[in-house]
Order: structure tokens, then C-alpha cells, then sequence
């Protein structure tokens, strides 16, 4: 592997400060654990859980918090959104093309950029998360793919809060959302967890991929479990457009 550490450029240098900002405007950040100094700088995998439209906002502001700037998995239409998506492309960030042909090429790019030591952020869910309990749910194995494929670590990011700030649906009932946080300023609590012991060391072995993905589903699991001590089954604040599906629910002998 090429230990070159990828330098993020000064544009997402400032716009990790800019939204870190704009989180303190809306929320009150909580931010626990942390990165082992030697990760820091890649090659990393980090994999957050995913509960609102307004996660990326919040993982950037404790990233930064945390001295970390990780290039961000995001979905394509963000790149097609004029000026916005030539910035992302300049702050390395990579695009990925959900429900095409091309979707397997974002593994690709990513690993490439981890194999220069580039830190990665990737929501192993694929989507919001659609579990009545908002616990982590069953996820896809391209985060376990990835660092199974370049030997890096994997550090599990739970977050708890988000939520209540933007709706499942947004933009739709946004402004609505904004003016109650600016108003009520929600907790949002996010926790760096320890490197997950993956369990396997190849992606080639057959299930190899499937298990290592449990394996972070359920890191996040217990990552997440000391931010909502308060609320272990159901969410306090419920989302009314928020969909529920069970087809995918996370299973684990314990939480």
C-alpha cells in the first residue's frame, strides 16, 4: 500500500470549519472518544450510522472537531448540483451512482484513494435508516469490501440527535425543522468508537464480506447504545414522514 498521506485541500479545510459552525448555530455538539493519533491521517475507514438528512453536516463538524478531513462517499446528484458539485470534486470527495452500472467504480475510486492514505467516510447502511427504532439495520458490505481490500482499520462513528433537526423528507418541512432548532438547539451526541476487529483478513473467502459487515453494524450497535440511554427502543422525538422497514433489521444475540 502507498502510505502517502492524501493532504485535503484548503477548500474543504474551510468548509469543515464553516459547518462545524453552522451545527453550533442549530444544534449543541457533543463530541466523545477519538481517532488513535497514528489513523488520523489514513489510511482509514470510517463508518457512521445514518438517521437524518443532516448527518453529513454533523459528521463533518465532528471530524473536525477531532483534527480528522475524510473524504466523503456521496451520492451523485450532490455533484450535479452547479458550483457545489465542482467544489466537491475538488475536495476529493467521491461519487457514487446508486442504482447504475456504475455503482461499483465508487469502490473502486475509494480504494484507490485509501490505498494513498486518504481517511474515508462511509454510511455501511447505504441509506438513511429505516428501523422503527432507529438502531443501525443490516448493512451493505462495500465498507467491509474496502478495508478488507486495502488493510485498513475501521472506526465506527455513532451519532444520536440529528434527527430532530431535518426531516426524513427534506427539503420538504426544512425551514420548519431549522426554526425549531435555532429555536430549542437539539443535542446531537456523536462518539468515535474503538477499531473494529473485523474478523477476517480477505474479502475473498466466501461470507468474508457478509461478516465483517455485521461485525461494524454491530460495533455501531454498541457504539450508539450509551448516546440514547434514555431512549433503548423507541426514538423521544418521532419523524411523522418517516418511513418504517423491518426488511432489513440488524440482528445480534445481544445490544
Amino acid at each position: 500500500m502507498d502510505t502517502t498521506h492524501w493532504q485535503p485541500p484548503l477548500i474543504w479545510r474551510t468548509a469543515l470549519v464553516l459547518m462545524r459552525g453552522l451545527v453550533g448555530l442549530l444544534a449543541r455538539l457533543e463530541v466523545t472518544g477519538d481517532v488513535p493519533a497514528h489513523l488520523r491521517r489514513g489510511p482509514l475507514v470510517l463508518a457512521a450510522n445514518h438517521i437524518s438528512p443532516f448527518d453529513p453536516l454533523v459528521m463533518a463538524a465532528a471530524c473536525q472537531a477531532r483534527g480528522i478531513a475524510p473524504r466523503i462517499m456521496a451520492t451523485a446528484g450532490l455533484f450535479r448540483v452547479p458550483v457545489f458539485g465542482a467544489a466537491m470534486r475538488h475536495a476529493g470527495h467521491i461519487r457514487v451512482d446508486r442504482g447504475t452500472s456504475a455503482v461499483h467504480r465508487a469502490l473502486d475510486d475509494a480504494a484507490a484513494a485509501v490505498g494513498r492514505g486518504s481517511v474515508i467516510l462511509i454510511y455501511p447502511e447505504g441509506r438513511i435508516g429505516l428501523d422503527p427504532g432507529m438502531w443501525p439495520e443490516r448493512g451493505k458490505t462495500g465498507a467491509a469490501r474496502l478495508a478488507l481490500a486495502c488493510g485498513a482499520p475501521v472506526v465506527p462513528i455513532a451519532q444520536w440527535g440529528s434527527h430532530e433537526v431535518l426531516p426524513y423528507e427534506a427539503p420538504r418541512g426544512m425551514l420548519r425543522g431549522i426554526a425549531r432548532s435555532l429555536w430549542r438547539r437539539p443535542v446531537i451526541r456523536v462518539h468515535f468508537g474503538a477499531p473494529v476487529d473485523l474478523g477476517e483478513t480477505t474479502a475473498a473467502h466466501p461470507g468474508a464480506a457478509r461478516r465483517a459487515t455485521d461485525r461494524i453494524i454491530d460495533a455501531l450497535t454498541d457504539t450508539l447504545a450509551p448516546l440514547r440511554p434514555d431512549e433503548p427502543d423507541l426514538p423521544r422525538h418521532i419523524d411523522p414522514g418517516r418511513p418504517t422497514d423491518l426488511s432489513r433489521a440488524h440482528r445480534r444475540h445481544s445490544r
